[in-house]
């Protein structure tokens, strides 16, 4: 099975968010996905720490397989 880390979009029209995710690179953006390793928030300064938040651990084991 080939896998994506790839960003899953939540939130309402204009006030975005998103998933970080472990997905089958088959599926749709928003659809079914294997773990959630973090989040990720555009509408944050560029320089909060809390824009961008993820386990890089786990990244780093989906990456190896």
């Amino acid at each position: 099975m080939a896998l994506k880390l790839r960003m899953s979009r939540h939130g309402t029209r204009n006030r975005p968010f998103f998933h970080i995710v472990v997905a089958d690179s088959r599926s749709c953006r928003d659809g079914k996905f294997i773990e959630k390793i973090g989040i990720y928030n555009p509408l944050l300064p560029k320089t909060s720490e809390d824009r961008v938040k993820f386990d890089a651990d786990r990244a780093k084991h989906w990456l190896k397989m």
